[in-house]
């Protein structure tokens, strides 16, 4: 979509898009910016443990797969195509480092508590897998007239983000 189309679609003129953006890269790069720092801000609420915190950020991507396939897809493009935006990229990191070193002790603590030996990396990463691969299919106009109850499939994937460090892992068996 150009800056022309998006000016369009919100009844504004063009001019009023361009003033406040050199170009629909920074729109979008923008906007990433703006989820992380919401994601940030999630994780920040120190009352909630963390099978909340982590059915909050699942939910925040499941409600809304097509932000977060979205999202993903753009700042993949523009990492490497992006034009006179690598300065926002340099924001979306410095928020994104604050968020993932606030989730690290997060985790480390839940694993603790829970005596798991998964390590925070393989954890962190099924997460982001189950959530992303989630997205993907409550996103696919396909799978989409088979899954039934959204809402169904979206507690069955947090339930299994959940149990994924509570079952012995495959080293752990052998030994």
């Amino acid at each position: 979509m150009t800056l022309d189309a998006l000016a369009a679609e919100l009844d504004l003129a063009k001019g009023t898009l361009y003033k406040h953006f050199q170009s629909k890269d920074e729109l979008y790069i923008l906007l990433i910016i703006r989820n992380e720092r919401m994601l940030l801000e999630m994780v920040r609420d120190t009352e909630k443990a963390f099978p909340e915190h982590l059915a909050f950020f699942m939910l925040h991507h499941l409600h809304h797969p097509e932000r977060a396939v979205l999202f993903h897809q753009i700042e993949e493009r523009l990492s490497t195509t992006g034009q006179g935006i690598h300065h926002l990229f340099s924001e979306l990191y410095q928020v994104r480092k604050q968020r993932l070193r606030i989730i690290i002790r997060m985790t480390e603590s839940y694993l603790e508590s829970i005596q798991s030996l998964m390590s925070v990396r393989d954890y962190l990463a099924s997460i982001w897998s189950i959530t992303h691969g989630g997205a993907a299919i409550l996103n696919s106009s396909f799978y989409q007239r088979y899954l039934g109850c959204r809402d169904t499939l979206r507690v069955a994937l947090i339930d299994q983000a959940l149990a994924v460090p509570k079952h012995p892992q495959a080293s752990e068996q052998v030994a």
